[in-house]
């Protein structure tokens, strides 16, 4: 999370199999609500957001991306344990090079010492129902 009146920019990978995408698992203890967002993280000072997008991948669940293509900007106002946030998001469609990616149910990959999350395939029909919810909602539309 960004500090208080501070805008972070963020490059997610949006990743399809069929009808299922790849996610990262999030929890919001203030809601009390699970939530879900696609993979990626916070853009360095100096790097392109493609560049971060890659070193994210690789940093967290060591995968390589292949077929790398820029969906378009996502701007996102949220709250997340009981903090305003505030995202640009540069989303990119992407393919893992290596497919064993594929055949994962899922992963357990630390973004630092104290925390750690789960990535999974999920159905999107489990997000278009509401049983599950995908954030921001815009992504929606890139699906």
């Amino acid at each position: 999370m960004n500090k208080a009146g501070e805008i972070r920019v963020l490059a997610l990978g949006l990743i399809r199999d069929g009808e299922r995408i790849f996610v990262s698992e999030g929890y919001d203890p203030v809601k009390q609500e699970t939530f879900y967002r696609a993979l990626g993280g916070g853009v360095d000072f100096g790097e392109t957001s493609r560049d971060g997008l890659e070193r994210e991948f690789q940093e967290e669940i060591q995968a390589e991306l292949t077929n790398i293509r820029y969906l378009g900007c996502i701007e996102n106002l949220f709250t997340f344990s009981g903090r305003q946030g505030h995202e640009i998001i540069q989303l990119y469609q992407c393919d893992f090079a290596d497919s064993k990616f594929y055949q994962l149910e899922s992963l357990v990959f630390s973004e630092s010492e104290n925390h750690k999350h789960r990535a999974l395939w999920i159905d999107i029909s489990r997000f278009k129902s509401e049983e599950l919810r995908l954030v921001p909602e815009v992504f929606f539309e890139y699906l």
